[in-house]
């Protein structure tokens, strides 16, 4: 699963061919999360408050570049880097 973006410890993953709904993956320390990109709703998971609200202020800054990158994993294609938030 490529990474597409790592910030403050927290790792933002695309899985190539995923299911749908379109939605990314986050890893950070042992916790585990998926987040619809659409709403940025938590589907499954779950991160402490502070990287939850640190992903929701990512997610909401880059939602179309993760829309392009679901795309691009759906055509199992490479999905592209997108900036941490700083």
């Amino acid at each position: 699963m490529p990474t597409i973006c790592l910030f403050y410890g927290i790792l933002v993953k695309m899985y190539w061919d995923d299911h749908a709904p379109p939605h990314f993956h986050v890893e950070y320390a042992e916790y585990r999360a998926q987040y619809q990109i659409e709403t940025l709703e938590l589907l499954r998971g779950t991160l402490p408050r502070r990287a939850h609200a640190l992903i929701l202020e990512w997610a909401a800054l880059h939602r179309a570049e993760l829309m392009e990158n679901w795309k691009l994993c759906e055509s199992k294609q490479h999905p592209k880097a997108i900036s941490p938030l700083l």
